[in-house]
Order: C-alpha cells, then sequence, then structure tokens
C-alpha cells in the first residue's frame, strides 16, 4: 500500500522548473519512479523473488527539459540488497542472518553520442558495511520517438568487507554448516549483459523494462554459500523525468 502511494504522488504532483518559476537555462534532471524486480533472493542464491524497485535513473545537469548533456557528470547513486534469513533455505544452515542492506554513494557517468561509459561506489548500511560498486558501458538505439533500447555490459565489485558478508564462511559458521571456511578478499565478483527498453507515454513519463544477465566470477563464484553462479533478474517500471532549473 505504502508503494502504491507513492507511486500516486510522485506522478500527480507536476513538479518542473517552471513551476518554481525558474527561467535559467540549466537543470538537473532526473528520472524517477516504482516498479518490481524479479531476482535472487540472496547474491548467489538459486530461488527467485519478487521485491519492490525504486528507479532513480539518468540524473544529471543539462539544458532544461533535455537529458543530461554529453561529457562528463556526477550524481548520487542508490542501492539495496535484499536480507538473507537462514530459515528460509536449507542450504543456508548454519549460517548467519543478513539485514537488508542500503547503499549511498557516487556515480560518475561519461556520454559520447550514443555510448556512455560509468563508474560508481557505494558504501553500505545495514546488512553490510563494506564498500561496492559497477564499471560498464551502454549503447542507445533509438526505434522510434517512443522506443529507445540500451545494451550493455558491467562488471561488479565488492571490497573484502562487502564479499565476505555474503559470499565467506568464519569459523564458527563452517562448524555449524559443515561448509568450508572462506575469507573472499575485495575485486570483481559479477560481469553481467544488460539490455533496456524505454517506451514513452509523454514527454515526462515512460514505462522501463531491464533484463541483467549477471554471472559471478572471481572469488564470489568459488564461495561455499553459491547455489548458482548465473544471477538473471527482470525488472519493470514506470518513470517521470523531474527538471529542477536554476
Amino acid at each position: 500500500m505504502k508503494y502504491a502511494l507513492a507511486l500516486a504522488l510522485l506522478f500527480a504532483t507536476p513538479l518542473s522548473a517552471q513551476d518554481f518559476g525558474l527561467s535559467g537555462g540549466r537543470a538537473f534532471s532526473v528520472d524517477l519512479g516504482l516498479g518490481a524486480s524479479l531476482g535472487p533472493t540472496y547474491p548467489g542464491a538459486e530461488e527467485a523473488e519478487v521485491s519492490p524497485w525504486i528507479i532513480w535513473r539518468n540524473a544529471g545537469f543539462g539544458p532544461v527539459g533535455q537529458a543530461p548533456a554529453q561529457g562528463f557528470s556526477i550524481a548520487p547513486s542508490f542501492g539495496t540488497v535484499g536480507s538473507r534469513d537462514s530459515a528460509d533455505d536449507a542450504a543456508l544452515t548454519g549460517l548467519d542472518d543478513i539485514d537488508r542492506a542500503y547503499e549511498l554513494g557516487l556515480r560518475v557517468n561519461y556520454g559520447a553520442g550514443p555510448v556512455r561509459a560509468y563508474g560508481s561506489l557505494r558504501r553500505g548500511f545495514g546488512g553490510h558495511e563494506g564498500v561496492t560498486g559497477e564499471l560498464g558501458a551502454k549503447y542507445r538505439s533509438e526505434l522510434s520517438d517512443r522506443v529507445t533500447l540500451w545494451s550493455g555490459v558491467e562488471v561488479g565489485y565488492g571490497n573484502a568487507d562487502y564479499n565476505d558478508t555474503y559470499f565467506g564462511v568464519t569459523a564458527a559458521e563452517s562448524a555449524a554448516s559443515g561448509l568450508p571456511a572462506t575469507a573472499p578478499g575485495g575485486g570483481a565478483n559479477e560481469a553481467a549483459l544488460t539490455f533496456e527498453a524505454r517506451y514513452a507515454l509523454s514527454d515526462t513519463t515512460a514505462l522501463l523494462g531491464e533484463v541483467r544477465y549477471g554471472k559471478l566470477i572471481g572469488d564470489a563464484a568459488d564461495s561455499p554459500v553459491v547455489q548458482d553462479e548465473y544471477q538473471p533478474s527482470l525488472r519493470l517500471g514506470v518513470t517521470r523525468r523531474f527538471s529542477f532549473g536554476f
């Protein structure tokens, strides 16, 4: 119910540069929205679950009413990692539970024509207190005035604290679970192919879909906690573009 209310408020409130009487030539713009995500119940899980998807996309500075300008841009980066409960999966018996984690950091983008490269770095709170992020690139294809596609590649990263939280096994956990003790170091933990589609309902509102096909790599892939190295996900949502002029 709370997500439905948030969605209603999001699309009912007409925020724009003009609403504030701002007539400058530039703006901070961002696509905000809500949707649903189908993906692994925890990193390395074999089972999938549906969870809310809070969408924050294409944040940056550019001409009023337009997408972020070409070249470099910096914007906040947010992320979440679902909780891991040993009672929900027999494969986790003897392992510690992990609360839901919330991540906050920065994302740097570089746009050149239809190509956009990016890198993000976030610090976790709650379930993990490590550092994680991604490096990737996307290619944009305009199929029509309403339909835009992106195809991309991405590599995920976690420091030792992050990787140890989700892929490590302590001595105590090893004794309780029978799994070998494992202490993964920091480094790349996933490689992925991404495909996104956007259908414009209006100048500011759109339907957004994303298919992500990830594979755990490095120490993460070798972890005895991992049930499946392949981590596909599907996300669908609705977004609206907000621009704040100055």
